[in-house]
């Protein structure tokens, strides 16, 4: 079992349980159109099989994670404490790309990380500027404030300082077991229809996509500026229906607005609860309701599920 490198909303944490006893008892490859922080995948640590993200800030990490481990942390090792002063030696000491003051470390390196967003060169182009980026990316995920992963409209990084006594970022230990676990993983940056010629009968894809929100105000598709609408969430249940055309098992989790769009398609449906501890409004953390849809019918699942893996 390995331990999700990065925080990430929406992590499936407190749901592996119920995820895997919907898992098919036997099945081929494992694939995971929409990964974010991973925690299934890491769990299982499947042999093979597609993982996938719409964000390329977050491709461009793991497959660093994968194919650079040691790169990786020896830059996370040259980090400063996110509340020293700004590093004259590097870009940003003073002001950031609106011209406001940056007076701590953090916020010059959440500049730097910007670029990519913000900057007229293209950026990352090289080995070591992607390594650059995925260390930033770790680096603010540690010490940003609750883990928060959020862009703006034009995709800028947008999430303050935390507040954490000693924040740890290296992840070394982590760092090493998720590239181990990711060495045969084939890393995508696609739509998540992908799936559809990636995937081959007998196979299984577990599906975690940004959740139509419970209410006008709640915004689970805000990781990042792209969102996830409900046209979006329609193109998905007709992937899965022609998942299931082609004898592919899969597993969805979805908030439990679509509930009745799953069950209408005659899939299985169950509603669960989960906690959410990763937002940025606190008031807003706490249960709420989930949906696990698949074709897997129960007697071709797994007995039991698996333990869940621990917090942060």
């Amino acid at each position: 079992m390995v331990q999700p490198v990065l925080k990430w909303a929406g992590g499936k944490r407190q749901l592996l349980d119920e995820i895997y006893s919907r898992f098919p008892a036997d099945y081929e490859h494992y694939h995971e159109p929409f990964f974010g922080g991973g925690a299934v995948f890491f769990d299982l640590e499947p042999d093979g099989g597609t993982i996938n993200d719409t964000n390329p800030r977050l491709v461009n990490f793991y497959e660093v994670v994968r194919d650079h481990p040691e790169d990786l942390i020896s830059r996370l090792r040259g980090f400063n404490d996110p509340e020293a002063n700004p590093d004259p030696e590097q870009r940003f000491a003073n002001e950031n790309w609106k011209g406001k003051d940056v007076e701590q470390y953090f916020y010059q390196q959440r500049a730097r990380f910007n670029r990519r967003a913000y900057g007229d060169e293209e950026w990352p182009a090289t080995d070591e500027d992607r390594i650059e980026e995925a260390a930033l990316l770790l680096y603010l995920n540690r010490t940003c404030y609750n883990g928060l992963y959020r862009e703006n409209s034009s995709g800028g990084f947008n999430v303050p300082i935390g507040r954490y006594a000693n924040p740890e970022w290296v992840q070394a230990d982590r760092i090493r077991a998720a590239s181990h676990a990711l060495a045969d993983t084939d890393i995508r940056n696609e739509d998540f229809a992908y799936i559809l010629d990636a995937v081959r009968e007998g196979d299984l894809v577990y599906l975690d996509p940004p959740y139509q929100p419970m209410s006008s105000t709640a915004n689970f598709a805000e990781y990042s500026a792209d969102g996830f609408g409900r046209e979006d969430q329609e193109r998905l249940l007709e992937t899965v229906q022609e998942l299931d055309e082609k004898g592919v098992c899969f597993v969805l989790s979805n908030s439990g607005v679509m509930y009745e769009m799953y069950v209408d398609a005659g899939f299985h449906v169950d509603k669960e609860g989960a906690t959410r501890s990763i937002n940025s409004d606190e008031t807003a953390r706490g249960e709420v309701d989930e949906i696990i849809a698949t074709n897997v019918p129960e007697d071709a699942r797994e007995e039991k599920g698996q333990t869940s893996i621990a917090d942060f």
